[in-house]
């Protein structure tokens, strides 16, 4: 989480925004809904719409597209974002892939939701996006990604994408990441991918999913660097 925290001092350095943070941020929990509203509140600036942490769709297509190739069992495959914030990593998905897919993202934060709503539809003079196979689908919904009851049911999503989210709520505690991995792992197929990006070194990120991820294999692909910094791609899939 050490690209996170030098973000919240330094002027940002995330893909489509030129957004400094207040001072006052540094030092907030990352777990506090209201930080995150107020945040996605403020303007944007450019012409890039999206507001990602650590990276974007771009940066990570080359690994999400094999895994859709993979899993054709359904079709659309179901993928579900949790935390999605702004990023680029659904609407890059929906409009990007080659692959027909069902995709979810889900954020506590009610203003990040309506502003994806309204990218989605075409909202402030934009242009609707567009899905790249006619038989994708995309939607926004306001939920807990600690509490996906009202979301789906068990084994629903065949991917699974959590880029940051652990690593924010972790700074409220371990006790609601490891929750955020357990409704994770509830609502993804036993056949399923749950992916977490972050730059959080395996030698700490590891031991974590494997106890809170037993009859699951846990592995893990190193990003980057982008812009310096080495992320890492932590991959949860069923034992099969």
């Amino acid at each position: 989480m050490a690209a996170l925290r030098r973000m919240l001092h330094l002027p940002s350095l995330m893909m489509g925004t030129c957004r400094p943070f207040p001072d006052s941020l540094a030092g907030s929990c990352l777990a506090d809904r209201c930080l995150w509203d107020r945040l996605h509140a403020q303007p944007r600036l450019g012409t890039v719409p999206t507001f990602d942490w650590f990276f974007g769709y771009e940066e990570v297509q080359g690994l999400l597209l094999p895994l859709l190739q993979e899993a054709r069992a359904a079709i659309p495959l179901r993928v579900l974002d949790v935390g999605c914030g702004t990023s680029s990593l659904c609407t890059g998905l929906y409009t990007k892939s080659p692959h027909p897919v069902d995709v979810l993202g889900v954020d506590f934060s009610p203003v990040a939701v309506a502003y994806m709503n309204s990218l989605l539809e075409g909202g402030q003079g934009r242009t609707p996006l567009c899905p790249g196979h006619p038989a994708s689908s995309l939607h926004f919904m306001q939920a807990d990604a600690q509490n996906l009851g009202s979301v789906a049911s068990s084994g629903s999503f065949q991917l699974l994408l959590d880029k940051g989210t652990w690593d924010a709520v972790a700074r409220g505690g371990l006790p609601g990441a490891y929750q955020l991995l357990s409704e994770c792992l509830r609502v993804l197929n036993p056949q399923g991918t749950l992916i977490q990006f972050s730059d959080e070194d395996p030698d700490v990120r590891l031991p974590c999913l494997e106890q809170g991820s037993h009859g699951w294999a846990v592995t893990v692909q190193e990003l980057g660097p982008f812009r310096g910094i080495t992320y890492f791609a932590y991959l949860i899939q069923g034992c099969h």
